[in-house]
């Protein structure tokens, strides 16, 4: 079974990402005290740890996950395109995936050659908008179910 691994939050842009063991993640704010939290397709970022391991390799770096700046990180699950429209879920947290997490050239100032490393595979991440809020926690359980 997949798991949640890492919640994080940035309270202003470009700001420091700040990891938690849980949090509040509502349909009006997202991640609690997330500044990008507001309702649309790119509420919650959501990253999986194999993919992460897939950039980190191809650079020959093993970087801290929040170097990505998403806010969740999941181990078990890898997303591709064909995971539009299905739902996330998290411990009673339901997000809908949106979309790919396209990297930025953030990625290529926090090291060299990640944004690269992120682009095949979706290994950037998905985009989720929250469907049902909920507490979540560090281990909470982590399906990906079609709707």
């Amino acid at each position: 079974m997949a798991s949640l691994i890492g919640i994080a939050f940035k309270t202003v842009k470009r700001g420091q990402m700040t990891s938690v063991e849980k949090a509040e993640v509502t349909q009006a704010k997202g991640v609690e005290n997330d500044i990008f939290g507001r309702p649309g397709k790119r509420q919650v970022t959501v990253m999986s740890l194999q993919q992460w391991q897939l950039a980190c390799n191809q650079i020959g770096k093993n970087l801290p996950w929040l170097t990505r700046r998403a806010n969740l990180l999941v181990d078990g699950i890898s997303f591709c395109s064909k995971d539009i429209g299905k739902q996330l879920v998290i411990g009673e947290l339901i997000l809908e995936i949106t979309g790919e997490t396209d990297p930025c050239n953030k990625m290529e100032m926090a090291y060299p050659g990640l944004e690269q490393a992120l682009l095949p595979g979706w290994r950037g991440g998905v985009t989720c908008r929250v469907m049902t809020g909920s507490s979540i926690k560090i281990n909470n359980n982590v399906e990906l179910i079609s709707p």
